[in-house]
């Protein structure tokens, strides 16, 4: 079968290591299964190419994009293979009415292009950062506030689709059906049979009719028998939500919704879960969009975060329940009537205090930043080493109440007493989390006997057993419990019709074992501290610079448990070859930028962690490795000659050919490691000037300084891009600075002194804590005892000035912010720049300054544009340097995007990050600083 697969596709890629599979092999469902074969497909002719293989082999076959899906239909044991890296087109449509997409960009990037245009998609799940069209199409995702009326199954136009035989069909060409009768003559007779079969039958219609009033994505689309008439529109609809059984979407055309103009926001926290399940109707007739329930596990969970709603807080937790509740209109009286109506239907209900609405955008992030990553939150709080495990049923509003009642009545008699309430409560769909060891006949047992009596609680109120997150494994037995016997066959015809080898993702959906949800389920084996609460939702992944090079955070953490889980059974020969692939593929190739917590639901740093192994590595590890460790030690003991001496290096080889110079790096990489020394890149061009030049003042002549400059190191290494406008960002800064009438001072070391971030990225501890001394005492010494704040021009810089300065009581503010304050009033550009594309950064991120860098480009161009795609670059100081592969991974897309829009400059604030962005896109990024000195001078 591998021979059949590198036979039929380009050998680059088809993954079949050991480390590539166990990858794989998680997902954010309770599931887990490793494959035997990874195919990263780059075109819908290699996906065909992996059916065919597993057909003739009779190997089952996966489809993976986002892997956020819950219930383990993104996971099997055979091939699976990987449509997100390679399926990114977005293609606005009629002015944003209409969206052409392919199935491996996010929910979160394609409303990015949208939003330009007022539209969105009408799914919109939780997981809308992460889950990706392709996962949104397999499960017919809906989500917060479009309900039945806007998710996948109404919302798409029209898909091209591949069949396990190879078959591709687009259905929005007026020759559609024809074409698939004339290609699967069975298949179209199957499906004519048993539109039939159904119509025919007074009970299943009803059936099918009452379980699609509500949201449903238990077993297949079965009311798309009832809704069209053409054979490919019908399979269309039939293949929106089966989950990758049926077929592969290769892509989609939506129609999109309007973005309401305005919205207004609150959490209501009700006296219990009885009082808010309750209020529901009322809250409902008054025009609410969304209705979030959160039970009072949730809000305990909520308690310990950071950034959660004030209304939350600041209590004891004992019965309380809360709901998220928003209005949306277009004009503003509209809205302010809307929640008049709801805050005095609030006024008569039994709240723990008075619920009070908001229109700022921060208050509504911030609830639904929470509400988005709940299910993570929750379950991240789990104990060590069990499992979660999320169900999400739904039953008609009136009933909601008295069903989750029954449900706490369950969790309470089965032992599941961390057991967590969730959901839409508008269409009366919740999701419930828990948590166990699921191993073993007790815990089994126990788990059977509760899933038992919720499927009767769910059923017997005519609800459905899955509402939005598909039916996957977990409840692929009970399909037929749901639909009876006859409506069963008419599942398992349809798909013995589509797929009569049986190969797509066998057990999801249709499973005649009983048993059949209980079998692999994720026993995790215990982790270090800073990872082990991760529940693999993959939310961090789209942020990742290595994404699509070697692991995302995700995947190193599934990595290092299956390393744990290989030596806690005595299986060392396989531990020991992860640990081998884990030195290039998790921690030489991972950014350390920390991007990944600022997505992680539960605050799980990864970065930081990699950052630990480095420095164990370093400190334990071979003699090379505390040698490298040794020699940056000294340069911090010695840092005032090494900016000046690598600034001269640089200027010297600018003058021989790249060629050359990068000949020679490139024999120093094989004798000392790639992890070791620098590859020569082009772009680095001459060195800067040395910083002590400027003195120990700047600014204006008779000003006195109002701040403490310390101009980042980096500008001395690197020296301004050639084809912008020469300057630099140290100079650019210290003119704006004079220009708006104000004065600096500047440390008389500052040769000696660094931001510390090139010790903490490597790993060096000793030389960051040698640093860190020098840099608190100058800096609290210039600074007067803290009394002025401290100014760099580098944003990485500016985050790691801060980490070291606020330890003994200083405040740092990166000079753009400093610019937005301070000079920008102060100043008048007189001749603005045409257009100006901007790349902001990891750092400036964490600083929270985008908003900043934003402005000041705005001051300086008339048009500004950051492209949806950006990302961390992944130049990492020298990362970029010494594994140029993982820059060019990392800024693929922003770098096509860039290219695409055409602007006249392009700007960052940060210089390592711009020599990144130069190389990827051959455009000359410099600070944004620079461009502003430029559109300022007299």
């Amino acid at each position: 079968m591998i021979t059949q697969l590198e036979n039929a596709i380009a050998a680059e890629d088809v993954r079949t290591s050991l480390i590539e599979r166990t990858k794989y092999a998680s997902d954010a469902s309770h599931y887990r299964y490793t494959p035997q074969a990874i195919v990263v497909a780059k075109d819908a002719s290699e996906v065909a190419a992996a059916f065919r293989a597993g057909a003739e082999k009779g190997v089952p076959v996966t489809l993976r994009s986002g892997g956020t899906s819950l219930a383990g239909q993104a996971s099997g044991d055979g091939i699976l293979v990987d449509v997100r890296r390679h399926f990114k087109d977005v293609e606005v449509l009629d002015g944003g009415k209409r969206v052409r997409v392919q199935p491996g960009v996010t929910v979160r990037q394609v409303n990015a292009r949208l939003s330009l245009y007022g539209y969105k998609l009408g799914p919109d799940p939780a997981s809308s950062s992460a889950a990706t069209i392709g996962g949104v199409i397999a499960n017919n995702s809906s989500g917060m506030a479009c309900g039945t009326e806007f998710n996948t199954y109404q919302t798409l136009e029209s898909m091209t689709f591949i069949l396990p035989s190879g078959t591709l069909i687009d259905t929005a060409d007026a020759d559609a059906d024809r074409k698939l009768a004339q290609l699967e003559p069975e298949l179209t007779e199957a499906l004519t049979r048993l539109q039939r079969r159904v119509r025919g039958n007074a009970e299943s219609v009803e059936k099918i009719r009452r379980h699609f009033a509500l949201k449903n994505t238990m077993g297949y689309g079965l009311n798309s028998f009832l809704d069209f008439e053409s054979p490919a529109k019908l399979l269309e609809h039939l293949i929106i939500g089966s989950e990758g059984t049926l077929a592969f979407v290769a892509e989609a055309v939506f129609r999109t919704v309007p973005i309401s103009k305005f919205a207004t926001t609150t959490v209501a926290v009700f006296d219990d879960l009885d009082e808010a399940t309750r209020a529901l109707p009322a809250l409902l007739d008054t025009g609410a969009a969304t209705l979030e329930l959160m039970d009072s596990s949730s809000i305990v969970v909520g308690q310990i975060l950071t950034g959660v709603p004030q209304a939350i807080t600041g209590f004891s937790v004992d019965k309380q329940a809360a709901l998220l509740i928003e209005y949306h209109a277009n004009e503003h009286e509209e809205l302010k009537a809307l929640e008049k109506a709801g805050s005095d239907l609030l006024g008569t209900l039994k709240l723990r205090a008075a619920a009070a609405f908001s229109e700022d955008a921060n208050d509504r992030a911030v609830a639904w930043a929470f509400r988005n990553g709940l299910y993570a939150s929750v379950a991240g709080a789990r104990r060590s080493g069990t499992t979660a495990l999320l169900e999400d049923v739904v039953v008609p509003v009136a009933d909601l109440a008295p069903t989750c009642e029954s449900l706490q009545e369950l969790f309470g008699r089965y032992g599941y007493d961390d057991a967590v309430i969730f959901g839409h409560a508008k269409d009366g769909n919740i999701h419930f989390l828990l948590t166990d060891r699921f191993e073993g006949e007790e815990a089994l047992g126990r788990y059977t006997d509760f899933n038992e009596e919720m499927v009767s609680l769910i059923l017997a109120a005519e609800g459905n057993l899955k509402a939005e997150h598909g039916t996957g494994r977990a409840m692929a037995p009970y399909v037929r419990r749901q639909y009876g016997d006859e409506l069963y066959e008419v599942h398992k015809e349809l798909k013995r019709a589509c797929d009569p080898r049986g190969i797509m993702n066998p057990g999801v959906i249709i499973d005649d074992d009983p048993e059949a949800h209980l079998k692999n389920i994720k026993l995790n084996a215990q982790v270090e501290q800073e990872i082990d609460r991760c529940v693999e939702c993959g939310y961090c992944e789209p942020v990742c610079p290595s994404r699509n090079l070697t692991l995302t955070p995700r995947q190193r953490i599934v990595v290092r448990r299956a390393r744990a889980k290989a030596l806690a059974e005595g299986r060392t020969a396989e531990a020991e070859e992860l640990q081998r692939e884990y030195e290039y593929q998790g921690i030489d190739t991972c950014a350390v930028d920390s991007m990944c917590v600022t997505a992680c639901p539960v605050g799980i740093d990864t970065g930081k962690f990699i950052k630990r192994l480095r420095r164990e590595r370093n400190e334990g590890g071979s003699k090379a490795n505390q040698a490298t460790a040794a020699a940056w030690t000294a340069a911090a003991k010695g840092w005032k000659a090494v900016p000046p001496v690598a600034s001269a290096a640089l200027t010297g080889v600018s003058y021989l050919p790249t060629s050359l110079t990068k000949a020679v790096t490139d024999v120093a990489r094989k004798l000392v490691g790639e992890d070791v020394m620098p590859e020569y890149q082009p772009e680095l061009g001459k060195g800067g000037k040395q910083r002590s030049r400027l003195g120990t003042r700047v600014g204006a002549p008779g000003a006195s300084p109002i701040a403490v400059y310390v101009p980042a190191c980096v500008n001395t290494m690197f020296g301004p891009v050639e084809g912008g406008t020469g300057v630099g960002a140290t100079d650019a800064f210290v003119r704006l600075v004079e220009r708006a009438g104000l004065a600096l001072s500047v440390p008389d070391d500052i040769d000696s002194l660094c931001c510390g971030t090139p010790w903490t990225s490597k790993g060096v501890a000793k030389g960051h804590a040698i640093m860190e001394k020098r840099v608190q005492e100058s800096l609290t010494r210039a600074s007067r005892g803290g009394e002025l704040p401290i100014i760099s021009d580098a944003s990485s810089c500016s985050e790691g000035f801060k980490a070291m300065a606020e330890a003994a009581g200083l405040t740092v503010i990166d000079a753009v912010t400093f610019v937005r304050e301070h000079v920008l009033p102060a100043i008048t550009v007189t001749h603005p720049l045409e257009s100006v594309t901007l790349h902001p950064t990891c750092s400036s991120t964490h600083l929270g300054i985008i908003g900043d860098l934003e402005a000041v480009a705005k001051a300086a161009a008339k048009e500004v544009t950051i492209p949806v795609n950006w990302n961390c670059c992944g130049y990492a100081g020298d990362r970029g340097m010494l594994h140029p592969e993982l820059t060019h991974s990392a800024t693929q897309e922003e770098a096509a995007e860039a290219r695409r829009v055409g602007s006249q400059y392009h700007a960052s604030l940060n210089r390592t990050c711009e020599l990144g962005l130069s190389r990827a896109t051959g455009e000359p990024y410099q600070h944004v600083l620079e461009l502003l000195e430029l559109a300022s001078r007299p």
